[in-house]
């Protein structure tokens, strides 16, 4: 079933404002979000995607408004639960566009749902900031949608970014040239896998054991066994949240012993070290932040007293920097008029939490690849044209 529910700007806010202006917000600006938030994919959403939307709906609101021609307008959220489902999310879309008549959208999550979500958007004319799709289509996509922005990264960038830690690990004598290499059925683990295998040979490794599993699988002790099997130095996953925690789980049930153990998606979550402990350190995965980045800190602080948790530590940032970039041309276009906001993110340069963000030709260049769990936090120790805060270890047992 569809779920809708509004933000809008609390009472004491409001208040508060009317009281120093008489008249200070004085229109609404209707945003529309279709996301998981049952299905597979809910745990993703409830950590990276619909947090968020309301610190930045929040933020917005509690300072007046976006400023779109000299009128202040407050933000009014219309969300959709798309089950983890294309066919839903696409439905969610067109019921926004023309029951809800919303005046723009953000973007839906995860890659397989924003690939195929992108002809409505784009058939509606809605600037579409993707903030959690990770593919090597998006040059493709951005010729093809030219209303679309891509700003997670590349498979390719993602994959090399992984294979390039277990270079370095090589170069260190920690690990050998093993590796087990296993990926989620979808769009995401297919393309991260398809960059990945080439890089890997290339770089002289050898594959001792490759499978695949379906999105939403729970037992994975099969994958697990298979792979210890197989003696490798490393392991690689490239999954999504479910089968992350699940592989982890496995791994350490099994004593997987690998001096390397990457997953994809979810490792950054802090409820992944808050389910593993001591067991978390060293681990690998997709993402990572630079947290001695003042900015990176600042933001996880505010999203932290917003939602009572911290945030994922790499696509939780992203999204929360595409909705500074959409509130940011909209204000540069000072019009609601989509074209013109579509424009403005072609051609602007945007202050975001994770940097200054420049699109070229409708792509964001500069990514963190490879997060790592150090001390209790998931660190870049690869990145794209970004900072990382350390360089990759061994991972020393599951102890």
């Amino acid at each position: 079933m569809l779920r809708r529910t509004f933000i809008a700007l609390g009472t004491s806010v409001a208040v508060a404002a009317l009281g120093v202006t008489g008249a200070y917000a004085q229109e609404v600006l209707k945003i529309g979000a279709s996301a998981p938030k049952t299905g597979p994919l809910a745990g993703g959403g409830a950590m990276t995607h619909w947090p968020n939307i309301k610190l930045w709906v929040d933020e917005v609101n509690a300072a007046g408004g976006l400023d779109i021609g000299g009128i202040k307008h407050t933000i009014e959220v219309v969300e959709y639960d798309d089950q983890t489902s294309a066919e839903t999310a696409i439905q969610n879309i067109q019921r926004l566009a023309t029951v809800d008549k919303v005046d723009f959208i953000v973007t839906p999550y995860s890659t397989g749902i924003n690939v195929a979500t992108a002809p409505i958007i784009a058939q509606y004319g809605f600037p579409h900031i993707t903030t959690s799709a990770a593919t090597d289509g998006v040059a493709e996509f951005a010729a093809r949608w030219p209303n679309s922005f891509w700003m997670l990264g590349t498979a390719t960038q993602l994959a090399e970014g992984a294979v390039a830690s277990l270079v370095k690990l090589r170069d260190k004598g920690d690990i050998g040239n093993k590796v087990a290499l296993v990926h989620v059925a979808d769009a995401f683990g297919l393309e991260l896998v398809g960059a990945a295998k080439p890089a890997l040979e290339a770089a002289n490794f050898e594959i001792v054991y490759e499978a695949s599993f379906p999105l939403g699988t729970q037992d994975l002790a099969p994958v697990i066994s298979a792979a210890k099997a197989a003696a490798p130095d490393a392991f690689v996953g490239f999954s999504y949240p479910g089968e992350t925690f699940a592989l982890t789980e496995q791994a350490q049930i099994q004593n997987l012993e690998v001096g390397a153990f990457y997953t994809g998606v979810g490792t950054a979550f802090p409820p992944f070290a808050a389910r593993f402990g001591k067991a978390a350190e060293g681990v690998m995965g997709i993402g990572g932040i630079d947290i001695d980045n003042p900015k990176v800190a600042d933001y996880i602080k505010r999203h932290t007293e917003s939602a009572g948790t911290g945030p994922d530590f790499w696509a939780s940032a992203t999204t929360y920097a595409g909705l500074q970039i959409l509130g940011q041309a909209i204000e540069a276009a000072g019009t609601k008029d989509r074209a013109a906001v579509i424009e403005a993110i072609k051609s602007g340069t945007f202050d975001t939490v994770i940097g200054e963000v420049k699109f070229v030709d409708n792509v964001n260049q500069n990514v963190w690849t490879v997060g790592q769990w150090r001390d209790g936090n998931f660190v870049a120790v690869a990145a794209d044209g970004m900072s990382i805060s350390a360089e990759p270890v061994k991972k020393n047992g599951w102890e």
